[in-house]
């Protein structure tokens, strides 16, 4: 199992910044490598991908982001994060941190383990 707690998420003006934070632990057994990702939701729409990092230091950057935000790990620490500059009001959701034992799945909904969400909201 996967325990994911996110951190880092509050309040900012548009072309502000934030740094959300994802403290992963593991218990019983797990596999070696995992992909790690960042999803948001906001209210009324559907849940999207944001960022992911592979194993191997693959990264992946939805098109609204990039360029703005970036996903890192500490794999020291077991921490994931997500800097975000030049926020939007559009980047207002709720931020969730998930894992996945491999290879990044293609759809959210085949992540295995997920945080309870950090709420950004950006005000214009």
């Amino acid at each position: 199992q996967v325990q994911l707690a996110e951190s880092g998420g509050g309040s900012v003006r548009a072309g502000g910044s934030l740094r959300l934070t994802c403290a992963a632990s593991r218990t019983g057994y797990f596999y070696n490598n995992y992909c790690m990702g960042w999803f948001r939701q906001a209210p009324g729409k559907e849940r999207e991908a944001v960022a992911s990092i592979e194993f191997d230091g693959e990264l992946r950057y939805a098109d609204s982001v990039q360029g703005r935000f970036t996903i890192s790990q500490d794999d020291a620490k077991n921490t994931l994060y997500l800097q975000m500059y030049l926020l939007k009001p559009e980047d207002t959701a709720l931020y969730y941190c998930a894992a996945d034992p491999g290879r990044c799945p293609p759809r959210g909904e085949e992540w295995m383990f997920w945080g309870q969400g950090t709420q950004v909201t950006v005000s214009s």
